[in-house]
């Protein structure tokens, strides 16, 4: 009998935090390593919403949390829902969770049975793939390519779809591609989706507010698809509050029961400090946080920029989230200081070895010819990495 389960031997290990703590085992060896792999914004939590929290601790909260969250948060993200994205919930449809990962992981195990594809535009968030898996599902990639900003075209959906098909699931702004599904694309899409009544949509949107685009579109926006769509959103990007680990849900009342049933025996709630500070920032208005949206624009601008000036970077204009998705093919067959690039995964190992720059490689979301460079950096820290980059590829 095998000591552990081959669910969790055959699971991958997140490419991103795994280049995380490589670059931690290097900096610990006292090498200067930029890190531009983690997707976490550089900013500090706004102090408005770190006084919440201060207050919180001083008022007593301490006990455990309603499974699903405090009402009061519910309140404040139901008015974030119709402020935001012209969507009317109720409170049994609302679910928070200890982070939006946790909510995927829930919707995945009170939908999917063993067999049941969820079919996956390339690139994707690296976690998609192995939630979908470990759920029993079949993961079925739809591969995208930079000609098209990295988004699927309706064409690539109804060619995905089988009588297997439960779900579909993407994230928009995209984690690693940074594209914007406009508004008329995803009427496109759901209009294909019209002819397949039985497929549900995980639209994970927690990127919303760092978008660069004419705005941001809900696919539960359309009248038609809001009783077949689960919208994820969080805090943790636009309020710089990864650490905080608060996610939520709006979703058809049957899946948000579930998923509180699922949530009840395996974390039950979540934090409640963090809870009392993200009904504040949720009541706030987004222009809160504007000049962190501000500051990632330009931080765009200056890395594609860079880019443009390094041979081999084929790279698009991202709309939104804080990444770059530059295909580096053209250095596969290559040697490089003795180096032989075969892949994507060669590639970024070579510049954090040789350049002492931490990227992600794009195999694990789904796509091999390309790197994800996080701009949440400084923009001297962005500099000096593209100029390390250069330098070890020219």
């Amino acid at each position: 009998m095998s000591l552990l389960s081959e669910r969790i031997l055959n699971m991958s290990t997140s490419a991103t935090l795994a280049m995380a703590a490589k670059a931690r085992e290097l900096r610990a060896e006292g090498k200067d390593i930029i890190g531009l792999s983690l997707g976490e914004p550089d900013f500090n939590t706004p102090d408005f919403i770190k006084d919440a929290a201060i207050q919180a601790i001083n008022d007593n909260y301490n006990s455990y949390t309603p499974v699903d969250g405090y009402g009061e948060l519910k309140d404040a993200i139901i008015t974030k829902f119709k402020r935001d994205n012209n969507l009317t919930y109720n409170h049994s449809q609302i679910v928070v969770s200890t982070g939006a990962k946790q909510c995927l992981a829930n919707i995945a195990l009170v939908m999917l049975n063993e067999g049941d594809e969820v079919i996956l535009p390339c690139p994707y968030w690296v976690s998609y793939s192995d939630i979908v898996k470990l759920s029993d599902g079949v993961p079925v990639e739809v591969k995208t390519s930079i000609e098209t900003d990295f988004k699927m075209t309706p064409q690539q959906l109804e060619a995905a779809i089988t009588p297997k098909t439960k779900m579909i699931w993407f994230s928009s702004p995209c984690n690693p591609s940074g594209s914007v599904y406009s508004k008329a694309e995803l009427r496109a899409l759901a209009d294909v989706l019209q002819k397949h009544p039985n497929i549900y949509v995980v639209s994970d949107e927690i990127y919303e507010h760092i978008n660069f685009s004419d705005g941001h579109t809900s696919m539960a926006e359309f009248e038609d698809m809001y009783d077949r769509t689960i919208t994820v959103n969080g805090v943790s990007k636009a309020f710089a509050m990864t650490g905080w680990r608060i996610g939520f849900i709006g979703a058809p009342e049957k899946i948000a029961r579930a998923c509180n049933k699922m949530q009840g025996q395996i974390t039950s709630g979540a934090n409640c400090i963090a809870q009392r500070a993200v009904i504040t920032a949720l009541e706030a208005s987004p222009s809160k946080v504007q000049y962190m949206i501000d500051e990632f624009k330009i931080r765009r601008d200056l890395v594609l920029d860079l880019l443009n000036n390094i041979d081999g970077f084929n790279a698009n204009t991202p709309e939104g989230a804080f990444y770059v998705f530059p295909d580096v093919s053209e250095f596969f067959g290559k040697t490089l200081r003795g180096k032989t690039i075969n892949n994507a995964t060669d590639f970024s190992l070579y510049l954090l070895e040789e350049a002492l720059v931490a990227t992600v490689t794009g195999d694990a979301f789904g796509n091999p010819n390309c790197i994800r460079i996080s701009y949440a950096a400084s923009q001297e820290q962005l500099k000096e990495a593209l100029k390390r980059i250069k330098e070890v590829v020219s």
